[in-house]
This record gives structure tokens, C-alpha cells and sequence, in this order.
């Protein structure tokens, strides 16, 4: 064979290869930015409906303790970001950190009658003591909720805390990114109202029952939502007028119906704090 047919054989077979065989599935460029990937990729293996394979994220730790290293970039690098990129590192940093405090006593087998046995509740100084590096700084779990995120104003961010509970907002099965964040945010928003952890309507009882998520930050929700003391709900106290502001576009007739009435009686449900562990099931 000549060096010109040698060479005609190896572009034909180039161009070959360069064409996708006929039913191929062509996986879309992920979206997320580099560097919240690989916490999107563990996400996506191991949390399914807000619930998390911890047995499986255990034995695959690397990667997670890779990834929460990372999140301490320079102070410097983190003041140049946008108001969405920090939203969404803080989210992600507070749920990774979280993940690393369960799979680090990984099966839990606490002894505090005040908490369930499997709970991140029996885990000592799991939210007010145990320190994190992220952005420069030295934080508990607390700390990030208590006073980083309400730097934002955005109530909305407390449901994106994953908070190893059942009774959380829901983990995601992605990471919040900048581009995103806003959408994803006013996706919980949605989802509030068909959670029964965060929303019970007994329209029997003339009750609604909230998720004491609300009351624990209180005055983030009035500032970001209470309309003030005008028309059907002026009477009522600026957290319930906020939350009626928050939950009402979303709400089904019914509920809406029940909700306009406005003779309804407004609590907080208790927390649950049973591990949101999908291993061998979903907690009961």
C-alpha cells in the first residue's frame, strides 16, 4: 500500500470515529461549575427524596472529605464571588459538613432519651461545637445558619439545609449553583406546601401547622415577606401574615379557600430528628 493510500485510510477511520453510531445516548455538558462538581456527582449517587445511602457514602468518603477540604478557598478569592455564588457555597459547604459529621460516628447509637437513637442529635457538639474550615474562617454548623446566612436576607436558604434529619428541608439530589440558585430556592418554595414536614393543612380542625424551621428564623421571614398590617390578615401577627404571603400562590383551591377564610389556628409542629437514612429503608 503507498503512503498516500496509508494515509487516506487513516483520515477515512478518523472521520469514522468522529461520528456518533446511530442511537447513541449523548450525555448533556453538566451545567455545574467546577467547583461544586463533585459534590453534585456524590449527590446525585447518594441522596434519593432527600434521603441519603449513609452506608454507601461511608465507604466512599474519599471524595467527600476532597471536596469539603476544597471548600477552603482564600478569603480573597471568596470576597470577588457574586451574592449567588456565596449563597450556593455556603448551602453546599453546611450540607457537606453535615455529611461528614454523620459518616464520621457512622452507624450512630446514641443514648439521649431526648433525641432518637440514629439521630445527628446524639452526635456531642454536632451543630455548636465542631469547628469547619470554609472560606478563610473557622465555623460550627451553627455558626453558618446563625450568622452567615443571614447576611442574604433570603429565608429561603434555611429550607435548603439538609441538617441530617428527616425533618429538614430536602436534600437535594444536586448542588446549588450560581446560575441556579434562585430557581432551586423557589423550587422548595414550591415544595413547602406539599411537605408534610414543613406544611400540614387540616382543614377539618381549622388548623396549620408549620415546620418550627419558620419560627426559628422568625424575623427573616417577616422582613422578607409580611406585607404589613392591611387588608384580610391585618390582624394577625406578622409571622403568620408572612407565612400566609409565602405559602398562598402556591396552594391548591382548597387550601387556598381555607387559607382566605382566615379563621384558621397557626402552630409548630416538632422537629424530627431521625436520621434521614435511606440505608435498609426510610426511617418510620
Amino acid at each position: 500500500m503507498s503512503r498516500s493510500h496509508r494515509a487516506a485510510l487513516k483520515l477515512a477511520v478518523l472521520l469514522l470515529c468522529s461520528v456518533p453510531l446511530a442511537g447513541a445516548i449523548q450525555q448533556p455538558p453538566s451545567t455545574v461549575e467546577p467547583f461544586h462538581r463533585p459534590f453534585d456527582q456524590l449527590l446525585d449517587l447518594n441522596v434519593r427524596d432527600g434521603f441519603v445511602y449513609y452506608r454507601a457514602l461511608h465507604g466512599d468518603r474519599g471524595r467527600l472529605d476532597r471536596y469539603a477540604a476544597s471548600l477552603n478557598v482564600a478569603a480573597a478569592t471568596y470576597d470577588r464571588w457574586t451574592r449567588e455564588q456565596k449563597m450556593a457555597f455556603w448551602v453546599n459547604a453546611y450540607n457537606a459538613f453535615v455529611l461528614q459529621t454523620v459518616i464520621d460516628r457512622y452507624p450512630i447509637r446514641g443514648r439521649s432519651a431526648n433525641y432518637p437513637p440514629n439521630s445527628i442529635r446524639q452526635i456531642p457538639g454536632a451543630f455548636d461545637q465542631t469547628k469547619h474550615r470554609a472560606a478563610g474562617k473557622s465555623l460550627t454548623l451553627d455558626d453558618i445558619e446563625k450568622t452567615v446566612l443571614p447576611q442574604f436576607k433570603e429565608p429561603r436558604l434555611y429550607l435548603a439545609l439538609g441538617r441530617g434529619a428527616a425533618g429538614s428541608g430536602r436534600l437535594r439530589s444536586e448542588a446549588y449553583t450560581a446560575d441556579r440558585i434562585l430557581q432551586q430556592l423557589g423550587d422548595l418554595q414550591s415544595e413547602f406546601v406539599s411537605e408534610q414536614t414543613m406544611l400540614k393543612i387540616d382543614r377539618a380542625a381549622g388548623e396549620m401547622s408549620v415546620t418550627p424551621i419558620v419560627s426559628w428564623h422568625e424575623a427573616e421571614f417577616v422582613a422578607a415577606y409580611d406585607p404589613g398590617a392591611t387588608g384580610t390578615f391585618a390582624a394577625r401577627s406578622p409571622i403568620e401574615r408572612a407565612l400566609v404571603a409565602f405559602i398562598a400562590p402556591r396552594l391548591l383551591p382548597l387550601e387556598k379557600e381555607f387559607v382566605q377564610k382566615n379563621a384558621f389556628k397557626l402552630t409548630y409542629h416538632p422537629f424530627d430528628w431521625r436520621l434521614n437514612d435511606l440505608t435498609g429503608g426510610r426511617p418510620r
